[in-house]
């Protein structure tokens, strides 16, 4: 079986590292999907739809040309979600700290969503795709509105959903998890795996 070319449909430098980290080197190809067009009150809805409508837009785009081997493309998204409340990148500092100050002493949830479409060197075969979600219970310190504002003022918080990166500044400000640990950077990496073996690929394929 020809090893296919992995491509990941989000702009994320998180998600790029996680792959590198298990051995795949991706082509990134950000799909640039309007994320405003999907709404849900259900966080695994929320991101397993987005996800999906992330890597359709990549994927419809590579099926129309030709390659000699096949093509996987992923799509991710992700929420937080506490006390029934959903949340993804705040839109401005002074909405990051708002947050912060409700997230602080909390247990939340983050949901990340997954696409993986495989694409058949052969145009004529089947396309196939998966969507699953991946959920990691988050515990939060009871940090001081200091900690909040200096926290926001470095930016870090800005781009992530929920507000705060766990491999940067954030991960001093998150006490424990239950689950999986890369879900809640962006990627579930045991939900990768299984993903790929359902296609009949093995993760340890990509380290040739």
């Amino acid at each position: 079986m020809s090893l296919p070319q992995f491509v990941l449909a989000s702009a994320s430098p998180a998600r790029r590292k996680l792959l590198q980290m298990v051995g795949i080197e991706p082509i990134v190809l950000p799909s640039d999907f309007d994320e405003d067009q999907i709404q849900s009150a259900d966080p695994s809805v929320l991101v397993k739809t987005l996800a999906l409508r992330k890597a359709e837009v990549i994927a419809n785009q590579l099926n129309q040309t030709a390659t000699s081997v096949p093509r996987l493309v992923m799509g991710c998204d992700s929420v937080l979600a506490i006390k029934g409340e959903i949340h993804g990148k705040p839109a401005n500092p002074a909405e990051a700290i708002a947050r912060w100050q409700q997230m602080r002493g909390q247990v939340g949830e983050l949901f990340t969503g997954h696409t993986l479409f495989e694409l058949p060197s052969d145009r004529r075969s089947e396309i196939r795709h998966q969507m699953r979600c991946q959920v990691t219970r988050v515990y939060f310190a009871n940090i001081s509105d200091l900690q909040i504002e200096a926290y926001v003022a470095t930016g870090e918080p800005l781009n992530c959903a929920g507000c705060f990166a766990l491999e940067g500044k954030g991960g001093a400000f998150v006490e424990r998890l239950e689950g999986c640990h890369s879900n809640v950077i962006g990627l579930s990496m045991p939900l990768l795996r299984l993903m790929l073996t359902e296609f009949n690929y093995d993760i340890t394929d990509f380290w040739q």
